[in-house]
């Protein structure tokens, strides 16, 4: 039986053009800039300066606070400059631009391909390495993972849940590398199920995915615990509230956390990457982006290193097409439009949509006429038109009573929409200024 989530959810085209494609490495840039804020939290104190020579694998920032994450060297060269670079959000951050100089890594780091199925470390010190290690969410929102981890007090996880349904449309990392690294994804499961003290994983994939299925089912029966649960195929299946609902059937509360229904979730990418952590010793400094659009000669799936322009990506793949309107970090339905090619590969970099200018123009905006479609979609119970007529009107205190901040973006209010209105910009133009609201109360 495959499961799936209510309230809501869309069917957008797929478009999983790179399904079939195998993971390639993409070819070292010469120069990388590594962007400090790739996670949500604090930033993290830089540890190197101009001139400095580095190893891949090494540590160039420490994370300040809780909520923060590492960063280190995907290359290994010079530091060529300490200064602001524009990044994903499309303004000037600073970044450590490293100028490459052959590939030489950290001495402890184990590039051997042979499988490490026995966990050595208790569960704090595998906290510890997650947190030295700077992995967080893979899936695009790039929270560290030390502090999911780390249970509030009071609070008792019972389930591990992985997100593999990978429900946005054209991409395709997570698939391939549940196909190619899923023993490593295993025993990374295995890995945060020792962590978070729990004795029950599931892993939720979407049917379009079966050979991903099948796989997966047959490798769980070696490692106890651990289920794989098909899903239907409906948007946005992969978000955290709704993976649960599909797959246990707990709804967690208006502004709460999945913790608080006893449930903690990561990605696979994230599970890959704490196998490396823990079992190979190696940080988070590469990872998997599917770079795709239809008239793309090569589209394709990378291993990329952080810090890479996404120039290099779409040249590994034929080149810009001369009829592309847009060029988007992530996918067509949560994510972000870009404004330069020279943007560099991040953690939370899961996919490069290169979309033509016939499908990525605005149609023009038309009076809302009370169809409801855009209630009946949204998973999380919401009335998008009305929140955007809210914040037409600049009511954000009324917003907020009305639960916007439950909003997950996932953009499927104005996909559905068939007077064109833009309402999730909108909605997001309130949650901002409800966190303005609220911030200057704390104040």
């Amino acid at each position: 039986m495959f499961k799936t989530f209510r309230p809501g959810g869309i069917h957008p085209s797929e478009n999983k053009l790179t399904a079939g494609s195998e993971i390639r490495e993409l070819p070292i840039p010469d120069q990388v800039s590594i962007p400090l804020n790739q996670h949500i939290g604090a930033s993290p104190r830089i540890l190197v300066e101009k001139g400095d020579p580095v190893k891949v694998g090494q540590l160039i920032a420490q994370g300040e606070g809780f909520i923060s994450s590492s960063i280190h060297a995907s290359v290994s060269g010079k530091v060529l400059k300490v200064e602001p670079v524009v990044d994903m959000s499309g303004y000037k951050r600073k970044a450590i631009t490293i100028k490459v100089e052959g590939d030489e890594w950290m001495e402890q780091i184990d590039t051997s391909a042979e499988l490490v199925r026995e966990i050595a470390l208790e569960r704090h010190e595998i906290v510890r390495k997650i947190n030295e290690s700077g992995i967080v969410g893979m899936g695009g929102a790039a929270f560290p993972s030390h502090v999911k981890l780390t249970l509030p007090r009071g609070e008792n996880a019972e389930y591990l849940i992985v997100n593999g349904a990978e429900c946005e449309p054209y991409l395709t990392s997570d698939h391939v590398l549940m196909l190619e690294k899923a023993e490593q994804i295993m025993v990374g499961a295995m890995i945060m199920m020792k962590a978070l003290d729990v004795e029950k994983a599931i892993i939720g994939i979407e049917k379009n995915k079966p050979d991903a299925i099948v796989h997966m089912s047959a490798l769980s029966e070696y490692y106890p615990g651990i289920e794989v649960q098909g899903l239907k195929v409906k948007y946005p299946q992969g978000g955290e509230k709704q993976l649960i609902k599909a797959l246990i059937g707990r709804e967690v509360p208006s502004g709460g956390l999945p913790i608080h229904v006893g449930v903690v979730v990561f990605n696979v990418g994230t599970l890959f990457a704490a196998y490396q952590a823990i079992q190979k010793h190696k940080p988070l400094f590469e990872r998997v982006v599917t770079v795709t659009g239809k008239n793309l000669a090569a589209p394709g799936n990378f291993m990329v290193r952080i810090g890479t322009p996404i120039s290099a990506l779409i040249e590994a793949t034929g080149g810009l097409p001369e009829n592309t309107g847009k060029i988007i970090s992530g996918g067509p339905m949560m994510g972000k439009a870009l404004n330069s090619l020279e943007v560099p590969v991040i953690k939370g970099t899961s996919g490069i949509t290169i979309m033509p200018d016939t499908e990525s123009r605005r149609r023009e905006i038309q009076h809302c006429i009370r169809c409801s479609k855009c209630i009946t979609v949204c998973p999380m119970g919401l009335e998008p038109y009305l929140l955007m007529a809210m914040g037409e009107r600049e009511l954000f205190e009324r917003m907020g009573e009305e639960q916007t901040m439950d909003c997950i973006e996932c953009g499927s209010c104005s996909y559905i929409c068939p007077a064109n209105r833009p309402l999730l910009d909108y909605i997001r133009l309130g949650k901002a200024e409800i966190n303005k609201i609220r911030r200057a109360r704390k104040n």
